[in-house]
């Protein structure tokens, strides 16, 4: 569902009526989580810090790399579904996820967080490494390569080891970035609705890494996450420059 090919996929609580070609969207007046429509429902999306966020989709809800205490994730819907991209501190955290994790919770990590997890998340946990797919529920996932192309930074996040995830939703196809450059996997995604994208140096992209990889596949919505140091109006103002058909929204990750 694409907000240049299709019509259905849209902001539910604000809209985007008015805000122009490409924008940055504050979060403010979007307390409630950002709403788009499926076929059948609706994908809501709660920003909560860096690289931590939770989605509600129809039939399920998915946190993305819950870090941060149990108290962040306080008033929210409990997980069905906890996807981990790989294994540093602000993505991985053990004593979070066994906090927040309910009875029927599954994890999904890359494999080396799945050598890492203690053995009572161990039990709930499947391990998904680049280029495999899996389905849960009714959800269709494909692990994505994550890593830095850069000579100075491939010791962060070297190639084949950590994950990024495509979920197909329905209807609608949701990029998790992770932690990754501006990499030929990324270009060459294609009919992406929602994506994650992060900035953030040394450790992933920079804002003209970032913008010029929006600007080559193209989604419908681009969300500038774990961006700490980064300017995500500039990210905003680089993607309004090479593709306009590209929403651009910030969520309230700082502060």
């Amino acid at each position: 569902m694409r907000f240049s090919r299709r019509e259905t996929l849209h902001l539910g609580i604000t809209g985007l009526a008015g805000l122009g070609m490409t924008t940055l969207m504050p979060f403010s007046a979007r307390a409630q989580g950002d709403g788009y429509k499926t076929d059948t429902g609706e994908i809501v999306i709660h920003p909560l810090s860096h690289a931590s966020f939770v989605m509600q989709v129809p039939g399920m809800v998915i946190y993305n790399d819950p870090v941060g205490g149990k108290a962040l994730y306080d008033g929210q819907p409990p997980a069905g579904l906890i996807l981990i991209t790989h294994e540093h501190g602000d993505h991985f955290d053990p004593e979070t996820l066994a906090a927040i994790v309910a009875a029927d919770t599954r994890l999904l990590v890359n494999p080396s967080v799945m050598e890492k997890l203690p053995s009572g998340l161990k039990e709930k946990a499947s391990a998904i490494g680049n280029g495999d797919t899996t389905t849960i529920g009714s959800i269709a996932i494909e692990a994505i390569p994550a890593y830095n192309t850069t000579e100075d930074r491939k010791k962060y996040h070297p190639q084949g080891r950590d994950n990024g995830y495509v979920l197909t939703i329905d209807g609608m196809r949701v990029y998790i970035a992770g932690d990754t450059e501006d990499i030929p996997e990324m270009r060459a995604l294609k009919e992406i609705d929602i994506a994650f994208v992060p900035m953030n140096l040394p450790f992933t992209m920079d804002v003209d890494q970032a913008s010029s990889a929006v600007a080559e596949f193209k989604p419908a919505v681009a969300y500038p996450y774990h961006y700490k140091g980064s300017d995500p109006e500039a990210f905003a103002a680089k993607v309004a420059a090479a593709t306009p058909d590209v929403k651009v929204v910030q969520g309230r990750w700082y502060g």
